[in-house]
């Protein structure tokens, strides 16, 4: 390895009982995209975490720049030049974007903060990523998860690193913000930035990573160039098994009008929404961060409240003052695009997360069955194959993919009819996510609805039978999937059609 570059040899890491690095060996040169490819529970996340400071090694050795490497902490980390974009967002949500972006590193005189400098060096990181109107004074816990990970990313860009590692940077952005996204890695290669790529989107990898490490069970499987191997030879390295169908089609009969919507606006980001989604019906939403997407679905569910138009379950008993208990009860199920903070209680064991909507079901008379929890438990475990310890392991040492299949298994294990999914693949991996369409397929196939709202537009093309896009708070079209082509949503989604 040149001077300037990044060399790990025989990386190892324990927690417990359980070995999550088994002598991992990786290396990127100066300018050079290395895509670090692997299923959930491979050993990615542990190894940059390592890479980052934010866990130290049991063995092995670093360096950086032909110098040995062992950062301290993520500080020491980023003052030695390696700068990392977490795929579970690190901002302090009651904190502005600006002072988020600029966290650690403001810019000072004599003691004293210098807000024009601090301001400007903020825009201009935001301008990389086309986002420099960004509202600097807001704080970070109001914007989308989008739009979180754009000031994510921008905060990275600030430190002008020697090695940058992305992990799942586009897994909630649009199709421009991913090409932008792409625009600044081309600018920072160019600059000589060394970049670890993370994503499960292989198609991306395909795209802008010049080498390549497949990951499995802690091991290294494979290495080489990314342009010396097809795509299957990669899901076959990285699950072990050839993935045939990415999208199985599983048949089912689209039926009568179960959920009606009309007229539904609840504020900037929901100006109006009208739609129908139908028992065994697949229904995708489309559009770009801000359109109203997630809006749309939590309104349907009573997280946010409607303030004109109409809502109906058809079918179900009317709702006095809609709220969440009175939609499941309805038999509608959500599941949140955001798991840290919506979704899970990461300080809760799998088994309490999983069975958390169902434990009257689980006992008698105020008790619960711990027996039968953990048996309902273990059948997703296996069923979804959750790489864990066992079904009483806390949520917050799961990777980020895992917590999201405990999070899809609690909504499945819970008797709905209607279900509402904020990007149900979001950090899965290539083998997980045919899971997760095959059992969307399979609820469509039982006669349920589902809506499913997806920044990843094959996913929509090849899952759902309607889509509808979203332009600025406006449902704007809904056609039959055959009728739409991705570059069709984007004209719809961008306001060009």
């Amino acid at each position: 390895m040149g001077a300037q570059g990044l060399s790990l040899a025989g990386i190892q890491k324990r927690f417990g009982p359980t070995r999550a690095l088994r002598g991992v060996s990786l290396e990127v040169a100066p300018g050079e995209v290395h895509a670090l490819i692997g299923e959930n529970g491979a050993g990615k996340s542990t190894l940059m975490k390592i890479l980052s400071g934010a866990h130290p090694a049991d063995a092995g050795t670093m360096e950086l720049a032909g110098k040995p490497y062992a950062p301290s902490g993520p500080d020491d980390a980023r003052r030695k030049g390696v700068a990392m974009i977490y795929q579970e967002l690190t901002l302090a949500p009651h904190l502005s974007a600006q002072e988020n972006i600029l966290l650690g590193s403001e810019s000072a005189h004599g003691g004293w903060i210098d807000q024009a400098a601090s301001r400007q060096r903020a825009r201009s990181a935001l301008a990389q990523l086309g986002h420099e109107n960004l509202e600097l004074d807001r704080p970070a816990g109001a914007f989308s998860i989008a739009e979180q990970q754009i000031i994510e990313i921008a905060r990275a860009l600030l430190a002008e690193p020697q090695i940058l590692i992305m992990d799942e940077p586009t897994s909630s952005l649009t199709p421009a913000d991913t090409e932008r996204l792409f625009a600044t890695i081309a600018r920072l290669k160019a600059r000589g930035v060394g970049i670890i790529y993370i994503s499960h989107f292989l198609e991306e990898c395909r795209r802008i990573a010049d080498r390549f490490t497949v990951l499995k069970d802690g091991e290294t499987v494979g290495a080489g160039m990314m342009q010396d191997i097809h795509l299957d030879q990669v899901v076959t390295l990285m699950t072990g098994r050839e993935v045939k169908a990415l999208y199985p089609q599983a048949a089912h009969t689209v039926g009568d009008v179960v959920l009606e919507v009309t007229a539904a606006a609840q504020g900037p980001r929901l100006r109006h929404a009208s739609l129908q989604v139908r028992a065994g019906e697949i229904f995708g939403l489309a559009g770009l961060i801000g359109a109203g997407r997630t809006e749309l679905l939590r309104t349907v569910f009573a997280l946010d409240r409607l303030q004109s138009g109409e809502i109906r379950v058809v079918g179900a008993p009317e709702l006095g003052a809609p709220t969440p208990r009175g939609r499941w009860q309805q038999g509608v199920g959500f599941l949140s695009e955001n798991r840290k903070e919506e979704g899970l209680l990461l300080n809760q064991t799998i088994a309490d997360n999983l069975t958390l909507t169902k434990m009257e079901t689980l006992g008698r008379f105020g008790w619960v069955s711990r027996r039968r929890q953990l048996g309902t438990t273990r059948r997703w475990l296996e069923e979804l194959q959750v790489k864990c310890r066992d079904p009483e392991q806390p949520m917050a040492e799961l990777s980020g993919g895992n917590q999201q299949k405990i999070a899809l298994a609690r909504l499945l294990e819970h008797p709905a009819r209607i279900f509402l999914l904020d990007e149900p693949t979001r950090g899965i991996d290539v083998g997980s996510k045919a899971q997760i369409y095959q059992l969307i397929g399979e609820l469509a196939a039982a006669g349920k609805a589902v809506m499913i709202v997806s920044s990843y537009l094959p996913e929509l093309l090849g899952l759902c039978d309607t889509i509808g896009v979203m332009c600025r708070g406006e449902l704007a079209a809904i056609r039959p999937r055959a009728e739409w082509t991705e570059s069709e949503i984007m004209r719809v989604a961008t306001g060009s059609a």
